[in-house]
């Protein structure tokens, strides 16, 4: 019994000093006191790496890649704040993470700017099903968390996840990356600041990478009967008086826009908009109802956009593998259509 004593007696020191030593690392190397403390947020998009092979049934081609998310939860890899001058902020149009980010649009617009000997670069911030409501959230909860962050532009690409604002949580957590529920917010926390979680998943990352397999990014049937609607073919289909559902849909939307604007003007920073289509152009009456009402908010505080979805028109059957989400060829077109209306922005 004294033997079963002693060695419980002597397990308890050992576990204290134990106790003692990783609370003295954690408050040295931790982020827990740091100005760069996450809090409950950007649990998922921080420190991540997963390979992904994907067929895109273009020529019938496996892709293999790594998509990488960075400490500061951007798309790609680590990066000084201080370097950071414009960010891109869209949802999983914007991400493109199921193809390379060489071939996504932001990737491709990084290499014309290389091609062209113009010293810019834009960063990643985009998360999948982000709306405006999540842009107004990364300013207050994400970038406001990133040690001398201060972007000259920022890139909205914006309207598929603004045709609604449905008020469940799934959708609500897409805009705002932590979970209401507090044993969870407790977790998150921890995540989010611990060295040692830090490094534990960084040895994840190294030696046991998760993997996706997508092969069917094909949308069955998406292209039956495909007719394009360009922006004066939208006008006339378009053209009927609003019903009341539609009144209140734009009334919110442009309370959240009226809340960017707040973003906006606080953080001194230029915003370039860039409107968005679908796979057939504007046959959404919902997504030409947002980017019609963006472009007035945009025209009533004289910002600058790129009317994405007045400017292309040669969009074809290979360019989105489903309603919303493009094809390498899609994103090509895409950002060649963008670049020489950015460059007039950015650099003149």
């Amino acid at each position: 019994m004294k033997i079963f004593i002693r060695s419980l007696k002597v397990f308890f020191i050992n576990f204290i000093i134990l106790i003692f030593f990783i609370s003295i690392l954690e408050i040295i190397f931790g982020y827990w006191f740091k100005d760069n403390n996450f809090g409950i947020y950007m649990r998922a998009e921080r420190n991540r790496i997963n390979t992904i092979s994907v067929n895109h049934h273009k020529n019938n081609e496996e892709i293999n890649f790594t998509y990488k998310r960075n400490f500061y939860g951007f798309i790609g890899d680590e990066f000084n704040p201080q370097n950071v001058k414009i960010v891109f902020e869209g949802g999983s149009t914007g991400v493109e993470m199921w193809k390379p980010q060489e071939a996504s649009i932001v990737g491709i617009l990084n290499n014309l700017f290389l091609k062209n000997n113009i010293e810019k670069k834009i960063y990643n911030a985009s998360v999948n099903g982000k709306s405006i409501r999540g842009y107004n959230y990364d300013f207050k909860n994400w970038f406001s968390k990133i040690p001398d962050f201060n972007p000259e532009y920022v890139i909205f690409y914006l309207g598929i996840n603004d045709r609604k604002f449905p008020d469940d949580e799934q959708h609500r957590f897409y805009d705002e990356q932590y979970s209401l529920i507090q044993s969870k917010k407790i977790r998150d926390y921890i995540k989010n600041n611990s060295f040692i979680l830090e490094k534990i998943k960084m040895i994840k990352n190294k030696y046991f990478i998760k993997n996706y397999d997508l092969y069917d990014m094909s949308k069955k049937n998406l292209y039956v009967d495909f007719n394009y609607i360009d922006i004066d073919k939208a006008k006339k289909k378009h053209s009927k008086i609003l019903s009341n559902d539609e009144k209140k849909y734009l009334s919110s939307l442009k309370i959240r826009l009226d809340g960017l604007n707040q973003i906006i003007k606080k953080n001194d920073f230029i915003p370039i908009f860039i409107t968005q289509i679908k796979f057939d152009g504007l046959s959404d009456r919902r997504l030409f109802l947002a980017n019609k009402e963006i472009k007035k908010f945009v025209k009533s505080n004289n910002y600058k956009i790129i009317p994405l979805d007045e400017l292309i028109d040669n969009v074809g059957v290979d360019d989105f593998f489903d309603e919303v989400h493009t094809t390498i060829s899609g994103s090509k077109k895409i950002a060649n259509t963008i670049y020489k209306h950015l460059v007039n922005i950015i650099v003149k």
